[in-house]
């Protein structure tokens, strides 16, 4: 960043300034700080660069020991990254299910995540992926085979979207290019562009914003759909690419970009009409109100917090909106009360902001614990609270992992 900055003729003050950010902040940065994304989008703005271009090189700092976490992963490792030596690994007997059976144990999987019983999922997915797998070797005949690859590819995506959500990257990488790789030997591209919609996610996560979005791009492309024609699941996906595309562009201060994803999402969700869910076709849930719940997660990351609030109940957010069109998928929906916690927070409303995390937690007490957004808004409560903390912020404090 100091060298941007002094390409740009700025000093650490004038940068600061552009930045709407403290010369403290631009400093620290500088001496090898850390900061939020929002702070690199301002800071990248100011420079007149991508976010990415903030990002180099280096040693990772140090991480909390994940002990707990290998062994509570150690059947879906030994699933997902079997050993390899000089000589295979002789196959484990395994009953063959049929593959009405392992779609039947996917779509299960898929209500406990969204569930946010993700303890059963975690106990759940080496099996089906085991049976995916012992189903594919016995599969006989190049349709029967077919078929398998992408119920196994189905299987695999999955258990990507469950590691994606706990932050196990790089295992959550291995099973969605797994999974895509398989679709596309399948030559069933509708579950491939769904793999990618979730590749998308993951890169984001990993704040690849440029990657991501030219793989929503490219894929977009590919899957358009013709609008008059088009089934739910064609329009859902596509606008879920688009979502995507706007997500890593609004990260990377491409407000070009954003514009124009919003505006293909908006064309989708309008030609489906209400809210649409069928996990074979697409990632999540995807209609007029997922759309508007992303667009307002674009002001809340550029801090117009009032723009959230104006829009939190509004439109196609409306209660009687919601009945009539349906709700985005629990995930989506969570995620934006938190935005609305974080407009609270940032005018200053620590209650409301109070109410909106415990009525997340209520909902989705799992789900929460894997915010970071939720974590560094509890922090900015304590951090201002000046009375002594009231029973509902100790706890919350307590369940998010936060001490002191």
């Amino acid at each position: 960043m100091r060298t941007l900055r002094r390409r740009a003729g700025l000093t650490q003050e004038g940068l600061a300034h552009a930045a709407r950010l403290s010369s403290t902040t631009v400093a620290n940065i500088e001496q090898g700080g850390s900061a939020r994304m929002e702070t690199f989008a301002r800071l990248a703005e100011a420079l007149g660069v991508d976010t990415e271009a903030l990002f180099a090189p280096g040693t990772p700092h140090p991480v909390p020991d994940d002990k707990g976490s290998r062994q509570h992963l150690l059947e879906l490792r030994r699933q997902l990254m079997p050993p390899v030596g000089l000589v295979d690994t002789p196959v484990r007997s395994v009953v063959v299910a049929s593959r009405s059976d392992l779609e039947a144990k996917i779509e299960a999987a898929h209500t406990h995540y969204h569930g946010d019983d993700y303890a059963e999922v975690a106990r759940r997915l080496p099996g089906i992926l085991a049976g995916t797998q012992a189903a594919l070797f016995a599969a006989e005949g190049d349709d029967e085979r077919q078929a398998m690859l992408s119920t196994h590819a189905r299987a695999q995506l999955v258990t990507g979207k469950y590691l994606t959500q706990v932050r196990q990257y790089d295992l959550a990488y291995h099973a969605l290019s797994a999974g895509i790789r398989d679709a596309r030997a399948a030559d069933d591209q509708e579950i491939a562009a769904v793999g990618i919609v979730g590749m998308c996610w993951l890169l984001i996560r990993q704040d690849r914003f440029s990657e991501a979005q030219d793989l929503a791009v490219t894929t977009a492309d590919a899957v358009e759909p013709r609008m008059s024609t088009a089934t739910p699941g064609q329009l859902a996906v596509w606008g879920e690419l688009a979502l995507r595309i706007a997500s890593a562009a609004v990260r990377n201060g491409r407000k070009e970009d954003v514009k124009a994803a919003r505006k293909m999402a908006a064309s989708a969700a309008a030609a489906m009409g209400r809210e649409h869910l069928n996990y074979r076709t697409h990632w999540s849930t995807f209609g007029p109100a997922t759309a508007e719940v992303k667009r307002l997660e674009d002001l809340s990351l550029k801090k117009d917090a009032r723009g959230v609030l104006s829009g939190a109940d509004d439109g196609p957010l409306k209660p009687t909106a919601l009945t009539a069109l349906g709700r985005p998928s629990a995930n989506n929906w969570n995620r934006h009360r938190l935005d609305v916690a974080r407009a609270h927070v940032v005018l200053g409303s620590h209650q409301d902001a109070m109410d909106e995390l415990k009525g997340v937690r209520a909902e989705a007490p799992e789900w929460i614990k894997h915010q970071s957004i939720a974590r560094h808004l509890m922090q900015d409560i304590l951090k201002h609270r000046k009375r002594t903390l009231t029973k509902d912020m100790r706890l919350m404090a307590s369940h998010l992992g936060i001490s002191g």
